[in-house]
């Protein structure tokens, strides 16, 4: 993985691959490069380790010309970043050039049979082996590039989305997936081609979103073609973009993270737009009036998730246990996939995904649903592969998400689980009238609250050049609060590179506590909810052992104010909404202790936006 983009028309295509590389950077990467049929009929491949940047440097003084090439960006998977295992590879013959996302698991055994066949490998990639077998099968067989990119896509196992190019027919591109996003832009008299729709939303907003095994045809002035791999033609669905370029854009800030801290008001209200009536009195999730049945005769929820989106899924957990009294379990979707659950068509299992493209994820619902379980799917990305493959399921609405640290979309996250929950408890009528009215409207409040939050930027920036020095921390919560102590930690390591853990408070005494000393930084929430009191009890055990507490309490606290050594004060909530309050300062903490140790807050190191491998 990680970016692909390519383009066939009128116009020279490297400023547009270029431009388009610029727009993947938020997905994470360690090298790029760009392939080019130029004027003169040549097939130029330029790569640089780095950033496109770098790559625009390497390629300057060359021959860029050309109006076809396909570009990508590198997260590593086979190989460490450089420049020869940067994408596109040439085949031996440097007939072919072949750009990749995804892995192929077998790479080792057909890289040793081309070997037998006399062909030299320059690279580590499993990505050559690919280009090298489909030139392998042109040749022997005298067959053109879409029927060899059939042919050899039937012999490899593993995941993928590709783009060749072929020297000797420089006005076609053979694109290819199989569990791994690719889209293709309908543009006049040119189209796109790219991993997601944000590097071509500027061109066109008419995309065909391709299917696993399904190969794309693009060819200079024709008409799109999409066939399988049995040379099956399959009709196209042409769908509609709604991307806003401003969303791709900072507009002052210095970095997509902090942009996108600050835009979770907006981002929130988006989300419960139309789910929520005026009167704040009344929450509606059309899948779930759609699949009532299904969803409130379930025996169980099994919520699937990696990463930020398993912490939310813990959220989801406790949420619909206490207003639908349905059990749920969480899930890890990389353990899912891998053992033999107990799963049939009595339960649901809730997918959650950013991307809507997470491998693992996938895999798990392939999983679920082979056991007639139903799917049900959370997802901010349209069109993308989760919302395809599964029953049903809700957007979050949040808009593109560039930071490669994940904010707005667990806070919508979070606040879809809320309104599921809400939406399932009416229908069962498992909470009572009045308690179910006060919830509604409170979470109708929660953007005005998060703006208040986020007016304490300035300060949480200077509390944050107190603790650029740590080499550890501790972030601890009880109930709702402890999926918010795993997520701030989680931003914390992804952004700062600082070692972080969150724990349960309680059970710190059973073995954290032995790291608590003078130079411990330890992040307490510890808002006024039902366990308050365990949380101040718990907060003392660390002052006891000189530990340094930064203590997230709400408005008016005097009691843990008087015992931690920072306090950030935050507006009053139900305890059940807490996370979407809490959760804030600990993005703008992590975000802040990274800028003041110079990190590339946007894209740390060896992360990736959109994980399409295992």
């Amino acid at each position: 993985m990680c970016g692909i983009v390519g383009y066939i028309g009128t116009k020279q295509a490297y400023p547009i691959l270029i431009k388009g590389l610029k727009r993947l950077e938020y997905r994470g990467y360690d090298s790029a490069g760009v392939a080019l049929i130029s004027n003169n009929r040549h097939l130029n491949v330029y790569k640089a380790k780095g950033k496109v940047s770098d790559l625009e440097s390497f390629a300057a003084e060359k021959d860029i010309s050309g109006t076809v090439g396909i570009a990508h960006t590198r997260w590593a998977t086979h190989g460490e970043p450089s420049q020869a295992n940067a994408h596109p590879h040439y085949s031996s013959s440097e007939n072919l050039a072949l750009i990749h996302n995804g892995i192929i698991e077998n790479y080792a055994i057909l890289k040793e049979k081309l070997q037998s066949k006399g062909y030299v490998f320059k690279s580590s990639t499993d990505t050559e082996v690919l280009v090298q077998l489909i030139d392998y099968i042109m040749v022997t067989n005298k067959l053109d590039l879409l029927s060899a990119v059939q042919l050899a896509l039937q012999e490899v196992i593993g995941a993928y989305a590709i783009a060749v190019l072929e020297k000797n027919n420089p006005d076609q591109i053979i694109a290819a997936r199989k569990s791994s996003s690719l889209v293709v832009g309908i543009g006049e008299e040119e189209l796109f081609l790219a991993s997601d729709a944000t590097p071509i939303v500027e061109y066109t907003d008419k995309v065909v979103y391709l299917d696993d095994e399904e190969i794309a045809i693009i060819r200079r002035g024709e008409e799109l073609k999409v066939v399988n791999f049995k040379n099956v033609e399959i009709n196209p669905e042409i769908k509609e973009v709604k991307l806003n370029l401003g969303q791709l854009e900072k507009r002052g800030f210095s970095h997509f993270m902090l942009k996108e801290i600050f835009e979770q008001p907006d981002c929130i209200y988006d989300c419960m737009r139309g789910r929520i009536n005026v009167d704040a009195d009344n929450v509606v999730l059309s899948a779930v009036i759609d699949y009532k049945e299904k969803l409130l005769g379930a025996r169980r929820f099994i919520i699937v998730a990696c990463g930020t989106s398993w912490h939310a899924a813990l959220i989801g957990k406790h949420l619909i246990e206490s207003f639908c009294r349905i059990p749920v379990e969480v899930e890890y979707a990389s353990e899912f996939r891998y053992r033999d659950p107990v799963i049939d068509e009595q339960d649901v299992v809730i997918a959650i995904s950013q991307s809507g493209e997470t491998t693992d994820t996938l895999a798990a619902i392939e999983l679920a649903r082979s056991r007639g379980a139903f799917i049900y799917g959370i997802c901010n990305s349209v069109g993308s592969s989760i919302p395809r493959a599964t029953h049903t399921g809700s957007y979050i609405h949040v808009g593109p998400e560039i930071g490669v640290a994940s904010t707005k979309a667990f806070t919508g996250q979070v606040t879809v689980l809320a309104m599921l929950a809400l939406t399932l408890a009416k229908e069962k009528q498992s909470l009572p009238r009045e308690e179910f009215l006060e919830i509604v409207k409170e979470l109708s409040h929660i953007p005005e609250k998060m703006k208040k939050v986020l007016e304490l930027n300035h300060r949480i920036a200077g509390l944050s050049q107190i603790f650029t020095y740590a080499h550890n921390f501790i972030y601890l919560g009880r109930g709702y609060s402890y999926p918010v102590a795993l997520e701030g930690a989680l931003k914390l390591k992804e952004i700062s590179y600082i070692h972080a853990e969150g724990y349960p408070a309680a059970e710190m005494k059973h073995g954290p506590i032995a790291l608590i000393d003078a130079e411990m930084p330890v992040v307490v929430i510890a808002t006024h909810n039902g366990l308050y009191k365990k949380v101040l009890s718990n907060i003392q055990e660390i002052k006891a052992r000189q530990g340094r507490v930064i203590a997230l309490v709400t408005e008016g606290d005097d009691v843990i104010s008087s015992i931690a050594d920072y306090c950030i004060e935050l507006p009053a909530t139900l305890e059940c909404l807490d996370p979407l309050i809490t959760t804030v300062p600990l993005q703008m903490l992590a975000y802040h202790i990274a800028v003041c140790k110079g990190k590339d807050v946007d894209q740390p190191r060896n992360l990736a936006k959109s994980v399409t491998v295992e």
